[in-house]
This record gives C-alpha cells, sequence and structure tokens, in this order.
C-alpha cells in the first residue's frame, strides 16, 4: 500500500493533504505540533490507515522521534519505505512586521518551521523514500515570488524552498523527484481544528480578483500534490507549480 508522510497534516491545506490521500487509499502518518488538533484528526479518521503523530518539524530531535514512530508503524504493518513526503508544515501567518522591528529570534522562528524543517523532514525521509522510488513535494507560497509588505521573513523561507527543490532534484534523482506547490489565497477556516474552525463570507471582490472566479481550497493542493506524486507525473521534477486561480498572471493596477 502507498505510504505517505504529511507535514503540518492536522489542519488547514495539510489537513486537505490527509484527507485526499486517504481517499485514494493510502497509508498517512500526518505529523503537526498541535496535539488538539492532532486528536481532532484522529477521531475524525478513525479506523482508518492513519497515523497521528506529534512532530516540531525544526527540531532535530522530534524529527528523529517521529520517524522512529512511523518505522514501527510501517513494520507492524509488513511495509517498508514511503511513496511520498509533502512537506507543508510552517507559521501560517505571512506578517512579519516591519523588518527594521524584526527580531533575529522571530526571523529564525519561520525559517525554522518552513525552510529548517523541509531539511530535517527531508533529511530523515530521503532513506525510506530511495526504498519506493518515492516523491517529495513542498508546500511553497506564491509568496515566494511576490509580496505585500512586512512579509520579509515568510517570504525568504517559502523562497528558500523553491531553491531547495531544485538542487534537491538534481541530487537525488533519478530515485526521487521533487516539486513544489505554490499556493495563493486558499481559505482554510474550515479545514482547522473545533476551536478555531470558520466559514468566512467572502465577498464578490475577493472571488473576481481571480481569474478563476472562486478562492481557492485545501482539495486544490491536495490534488496536485497526489498528481506530483503519481506515476502520470513521472517527468516532472525540479519544477515550481503555482496553484493560484491564475493570479499571478494577473496585472493588477491601482484606479
Amino acid at each position: 500500500m502507498k505510504t505517505a508522510i504529511v507535514t503540518g497534516g492536522a489542519q488547514g491545506i495539510g489537513r486537505g493533504i490527509v484527507d485526499h490521500m486517504l481517499g485514494e487509499g493510502w497509508r498517512v502518518a500526518a505529523l503537526d505540533l498541535d496535539g488538539e488538533a492532532l486528536a481532532d484528526l484522529a477521531d475524525v479518521y478513525r479506523g482508518q490507515p492513519l497515523l497521528p503523530q506529534g512532530c516540531d518539524v525544526g527540531d532535530e530531535d522530534s524529527v528523529a522521534a517521529a520517524f522512529d514512530a512511523i518505522r514501527a508503524w510501517q513494520e507492524a504493518a509488513g511495509e517498508a519505505g514511503i511513496n511520498l513526503l509533502a512537506s507543508n508544515a510552517g507559521i501560517a501567518n505571512p506578517d512579519t512586521g516591519p523588518v527594521e522591528k524584526l527580531s533575529l529570534a522571530d526571523w529564525r522562528k519561520w525559517q525554522d518551521a518552513h525552510l529548517t524543517g523541509a531539511f530535517l523532514m527531508t533529511r530523515a525521509a530521503v532513506p525510506l523514500l530511495r526504498q519506493r522510488k518515492g516523491s517529495i513535494v513542498f508546500t511553497a507560497s506564491t509568496r515566494a515570488i511576490q509580496s505585500e509588505p512586512n512579509s520579509e521573513a515568510y517570504a525568504a523561507a517559502k523562497g528558500g524552498l523553491l531553491a531547495l527543490t531544485h538542487a534537491l532534484a538534481i541530487s537525488l534523482g533519478p530515485d526521487i523527484r521533487v516539486n513544489a506547490v505554490l499556493p495563493g489565497w486558499i481559505e482554510t477556516g474550515p479545514w482547522q481544528k473545533p476551536s478555531a474552525r470558520s466559514r468566512p463570507d467572502h465577498r464578490d471582490i475577493d472571488r473576481d480578483q481571480h481569474p478563476v472566479g472562486r478562492i481557492g481550497v485545501p482539495e486544490d493542493i491536495a490534488a496536485t500534490v497526489a498528481f506530483l506524486a503519481s506515476e502520470g507525473a513521472g517527468f516532472i521534477t525540479g519544477q515550481h507549480i503555482a496553484v493560484d486561480g491564475g493570479m499571478t498572471k494577473k496585472m493588477i493596477y491601482a484606479h
């Protein structure tokens, strides 16, 4: 049975990926730092081939412990190796404040959550991915290639993921393919833990600014991740794929 590891898997886009992969018949290890969200995930998907596992992806020891749990889970099911690392975890808030007031500690928080976490997860996952000639998909962001004010730490971390993507694609090929998805505006409110769940009422202007006429949902990203992990994407590696309803292709002038 195909197996995926999804980081940040208990909420938001990560939860959408977990839901999609389980629906496709995969085994899924969902790693997350939020215990409440993991407990809800375990309850909702009870009886399915899911391993809800606490993990701080920016902490080396925490990642090592998570992989010990994943290997034990796989061995108990008579499985070995994994097919996909969906490295999605990170601080969701892109606003890091004015750069002149951004502390080094906060800068490092964003880098650790997104970029260092992706490195640590990849380093640990590579031996398992090689066993099945699997693939890696990073969740970057359209903010890696365009910005609003006061988002330097977030943008730098996401931009680093794009560079990491093509570097790893060259280093790990042909056994392991590596790609990045760049989500645009994705509404994750309904995919949060119960205490944080919401259903925002978007305005017409919010929808109409997207060439496709709507705001994105986690399923949009999950479907792209699943495709990139499939045999149909076997000739795709080192790529950065924007899933943003066309927003990064639209010229916007102030009137």
